[in-house]
């Protein structure tokens, strides 16, 4: 389209006019992009100045507000040296099938670069379900692998040697059963368990808000978070033994400010409820952990990080008088936005995931984890893997990010951002305090409500193309044939089937019902549910029977309708 073209269509007060509709032509443009309207808010809502100048940061003190790197409040980063002395941990989430299928994918993973595990479980497994259960049919394997027993996580992990590898187990309602199978296999390979490093996600509170895979009712499920950390405290000492989840809020729909508020007000309730276990303080808290998400607003998720930070530190020592410092930091991994894909033009993926790392990076995060950019089309293929691994180490080792800590510290707009983004989480914690905490704001629906609203209005902005999304509500493109998608072999769902099966019938079945009667009798009671899980995983009870046995004992939560 030639200028004249252009200035006739703008003056008459139309569209631009579209190239004809083909294959790779764009479409349904509104106007040139030299005349397009910038959208002049964060995707939280917070209104973006055109310029940001002394005055907008002139009530912050540095000593108070920021600190040096490694130092009180931590805003900078936690560590003196951040990524000078070592670079973020490669953290590459797989699962994928069966054990076997999984197995060597987690083999080609490491031998590619990735230097830690996050393994993603089916949606069976995260159910607390076995198989071959009829609920699950067409479900095993497919968004995750499937672990029905101790004999899969064996085959999960073999020639993997568990203490020369970081494992992430993302999964909450069942992180007890399978951080049993984890240890017990650790066992097998004849490594002490304080020499395991890893994570379990074990935030069954987020469940309630997010991703809906609970099984039991809120208070059961944080005795259970609880009787999990204080375990690995005891015995696992270099685990990870919770990591509190922003995350799938996030992606159940809430913005950046929600995202930190909704999960520092669940932390502040796990630490309650360990308070009142009788532990101190400064006993527990420099072993917990946080998992963000980072989305696409790129400034905003830089400025949320360092934001998190402050808060926590704060929290930590102001509202809970802990004296560690180690209890005042924020570790966290973080996420590239895997609701932020778009099946249209996948390949414009891997640009969206390669800002979203930047900011995670840019925002000082310990661990990442770089999505593939098939993933709005299906599990990852080892290609797309591959490219989320040299999307790690083109920004660590091309980039120049890592060569100094914080380097957009001292921005006038994103410490402006930072401040701003502070003073919302608070806003939002104080609500929570008022209504009860926590628990109480969900079984009341109120978290729900936010995220829903929050989510709503987000999508709204895209319908009415107030926020542009590429390749979805603007320039959009008649699509080829979608590429060869990644799938797992139907075959391999009925063999699991059959597997589990089998083992039921051959294994000691009264020892696996005795395991199963004292694991009752400990929900019952006060004492710790790991042990007697470990017990029920060594004697090959399955993920179903011991979901089952404590489902006997506190029942399965239904959620109430929250409009």
């Amino acid at each position: 389209m030639g200028k004249r073209q252009i200035k006739a269509a703008v003056a008459k007060g139309g569209d631009t006019p579209a190239p004809a509709a083909g294959r790779g032509k764009t479409r349904n443009t509104r106007k040139p992009e030299c005349l397009r309207a910038v959208q002049a808010s964060t995707q939280s809502g917070i209104p973006i100045k055109e310029c940001y100048r002394p005055e907008d940061i002139r009530e912050m003190d540095y000593a108070r507000d920021l600190g040096n790197p490694g130092e009180f409040p931590y805003t900078r980063g936690i560590y003196p040296d951040m990524y000078r002395g070592r670079v973020w941990t490669f953290r590459q989430l797989s699962g994928f099938g069966m054990a076997k299928q999984s197995n060597a994918r987690f083999k080609y993973l490491l031998n590619h670069g990735a230097t830690a595990l996050s393994i993603c479980f089916d949606m069976p497994t995260k159910m607390g379900r076995d198989s071959d259960e009829e609920i699950c049919e067409g479900e095993v394997g497919r968004g995750g692998v499937a672990v029905d027993s101790l004999a899969d996580m064996e085959t999960l992990f073999d020639g993997i040697p568990l203490d020369q590898v970081s494992t992430n187990l993302v999964s909450n309602a069942q992180t007890g059963v399978l951080l049993a199978f984890y240890l017990a296999v650790a066992e097998k390979q004849g490594i002490p368990f304080d020499r395991l490093r890893g994570t379990t996600q074990n935030d069954m509170l987020k469940e309630f808000l997010a991703e809906k895979s609970f099984i039991f009712p809120p208070r059961g499920a944080l005795r259970l978070s609880t009787d999990i950390i204080v375990y690995t405290l005891q015995h696992v000492p270099k685990w990870n033994p919770i990591s509190i989840c922003g995350y799938h809020i996030r992606a159940a729909g809430s913005n950046a400010v929600q995202e930190i508020a909704f999960c520092l007000a669940n932390a502040t309730t796990y630490v309650d409820a360990l308070l009142e276990r009788g532990l101190q303080v400064d006993d527990f808290a420099p072993r917990l952990s946080f998992f963000f998400k980072a989305h696409n607003d790129f400034f905003e998720e830089i400025a949320k990080f360092r934001a998190a930070r402050r808060l926590w530190a704060r929290i930590m020592r102001d509202q809970y008088g802990a004296s560690n410092p180690l209890s005042w930091r924020v570790r966290f991994h973080t996420q590239t936005s895997g609701s932020a894909l778009t099946t249209q033009q996948p390949e414009n993926n891997i640009v969206r995931i390669a800002i979203q790392a930047l900011a995670a990076v840019l925002g000082g995060t310990q661990s990442l984890h770089i999505n593939s950019y098939d993933e709005a089309l299906c599990l990852p293929s080892e290609k797309a893997a591959r490219i989320a691994i040299r999307t790690h180490q083109i920004i660590a080792y091309e980039s120049g990010v890592p060569a100094t800590v914080d380097p957009l510290g001292g921005s006038y707009y994103v410490e402006s951002l930072t401040n701003e983004i502070e003073r919302r989480v608070q806003e939002y914690l104080g609500k929570i305090k008022e209504r009860g905490g926590a628990i109480a704001c969900i079984e009341q629906g109120y978290l729900q409500r936010e995220i829903a609203r929050a989510a709503s209005e987000y999508q709204q902005q895209i319908e009415k193309r107030e926020r542009i999304i590429v390749g979805v509500n603007d320039f959009v493109v008649e699509e080829p044939e979608p590429p060869a998608m990644f799938q797992v072999d139907e075959r391999e769902e009925k063999r699991q089937r059959r597997q589990v099966k089998r083992l039921r019938a051959h294994r000691d079945n009264p020892a696996a019902e005795r395991c199963l009667q004292r694991l009752r009798e400990a929900a019952r009671g006060t004492d710790n549910l790991m042990p007697p899980i470990l017990e029920a995983v060594k004697s090959y009870a399955t993920m179903g029977e011991i979901t089952g046995a404590l489902a006997d004992v506190w029942g399965r939560y239904r959620e109430r309708s929250v409009f």
